[in-house]
């Protein structure tokens, strides 16, 4: 962007509208805060409104003391007869309650928003939303402004979303025991085991109008958006973000984002500072360490715990173990047993301070988005155990597409037995260890530094989306 012509130009204010989930918010908060740090390095103005509701304003404090330009926009959350009052936050919907009746619920603020806009001396002139929440196309249409979609999954994971809310296979319409099903418009039709498609899309119930709602939100990011920023970047999943831009009508592919700030304080409180953390990895001797987390929103049932502590044991591993708020999954006498060589963090844990430690060989994870490309960056060996959500076609584009991770299990039917999980554990750690592998996935951490430095594939794609944004019309 050419500095000389941009110090005329009108203000940008862009209203986002996040999903309250950990690994939804927090990737949009840093687009967001990295767009601010584009603009203000073009001489540019970019004014930022988050739109959220009071229980989740904590979360948004990191964010709003990092950028200057940002602010809330704290409207309180209609009630709906599927959870209760007070609940606000994906983490928090009771079992009988679902994501989209939360959607739906967070849908009913458009008019508040809109009175809200109506009032303001420089309302939005673009609006960038969460792909759950595609009813925010309409608003956008109410405040006569673009909508972008952000995907906070990967575009091997948006291609297959996209591919099934339209057509709407069934279970007996699959091959074999499996159900088998075939994307067939995507590159290479993959094939899947129907329980391995993505949750949103299996969890939907024809006829319930919460989940009609979210179908009809997932369509419209397809044929109603401006178009679509997606959390990858080119080497990693190149096919798919053609396949993509064949479908919007612009997509901007700005990935691995990650933090223009400090990390810390983002995603809660942790049963071990961050210090202590980063001391216990100081004392272990380089790639020794296994880590192992399941994402935010996911607790191991109580078979994948006991499976998980007892090959943890049993491997000899130096390990940590992020077990989520409580740990409830960890068992009674494990933490003394493993003494000196693992350490268990209850709640939030640092988690990328942890995989770009020189401590840690071996990642164990769910597959979630975030962690695969935060894993990328690092350049660490994954042992993908996919739960459920985007998560078999993460682990299918690492393990099978790119041969940086080795598959020890799959959901709770999937779970390991010990013995075999602990072997691969000791292996994964083992000095000289899966050198091929080690060989790519350090390959994909150069990658993936590439296309975020000056002049790489995501570097330029951010380029092109802040250059898109100025040239809008006041």
């Amino acid at each position: 962007m050419a500095n000389s012509q941009d110090s005329g130009r009108q203000a940008v204010h862009l209203l986002l509208v996040p999903l309250p989930a950990q690994g939804h918010l927090i990737p949009l908060l840093d687009l967001a805060h990295q767009l601010s740090n584009r603009f203000a390095a073009a001489g540019a103005t970019l004014s930022l409104t988050v739109l959220v509701t009071p229980a989740n304003l904590p979360l948004l404090d990191s964010f709003l003391s990092a950028v200057p330009s940002a602010r809330p926009l704290a409207l309180p959350l209609p009630a709906h007869s599927s959870f209760p009052a007070g609940v606000e936050h994906i983490r928090d919907l009771p079992p009988q309650g679902s994501a989209a009746a939360l959607i739906r619920a967070l849908s009913l603020l458009s008019p508040d928003v809109l009175r809200w806009a109506r009032s303001h001396p420089q309302p939005p002139s673009v609006l960038l939303s969460d792909f759950f929440l595609g009813w925010t196309n309409r608003l956008a249409a109410d405040l006569a402004v673009p909508q972008i979609v952000f995907y906070s999954s990967g575009a091997f994971a948006v291609s297959a979303i996209d591919h099934l809310w339209p057509r709407m296979p069934r279970r007996e319409d699959g091959d074999g025991p499996d159900a088998l099903t075939v994307l067939s418009d995507l590159p290479s039709s993959p094939v899947f085991p129907f329980d391995h498609l993505p949750g949103v899309w299996r969890r939907f119930r024809a006829g319930d109008p919460d989940w009609e709602f979210v179908r009809e939100g997932f369509l419209t990011n397809v044929t109603g958006s401006w178009g679509a920023a997606i959390n990858t970047f080119d080497a990693l999943e190149g096919p798919f973000l053609a396949h993509l831009k064949r479908a919007y009508r612009r997509v901007w592919a700005v990935g691995p984002i990650s933090p223009a700030g400090p990390a810390t304080g983002r995603g809660g409180r942790s049963s071990v500072p961050e210090e202590e953390v980063a001391a216990w990895l100081d004392a272990c001797p380089p790639r020794s360490v296994v880590y192992v987390c399941f994402g935010s929103q996911y607790t191991p049932k109580e078979k994948q715990g006991l499976a998980l502590a007892a090959a943890l044991e049993r491997s000899g591993a130096r390990f940590v173990w992020a077990a989520g708020s409580g740990g409830a999954v960890v068992p009674e006498g494990f933490e003394g047993r493993v003494a000196g060589r693992g350490l268990v963090v209850r709640g939030w844990a640092p988690q990328v301070e942890i995989l770009n430690h020189r401590a840690v060989g071996a990642f164990v994870t769910h597959c979630g988005w975030n962690s695969v490309l935060e894993a990328a960056v690092a350049g660490v060996a994954l042992l993908a155990w996919p739960m459920g959500a985007d998560q078999f076609v993460n682990a299918r584009l690492l393990v099978e597409e790119l041969g940086v991770a080795v598959r020890v299990g799959e959901a709770v039917e999937g779970t390991p037995e010990p013995e075999e999980l602990a072997r691969v554990m000791a292996e994964a750690v083992a000095e000289g260890a899966w050198p091929e592998m080690r060989a790519r996935v350090a390959e994909l951490g150069r990658k993936a530094a590439e296309a975020v430095a000056e002049g790489g594939s995501s570097y330029r794609d951010l380029e092109q989306m802040v250059k898109d944004l100025s040239e809008l019309p006041p």
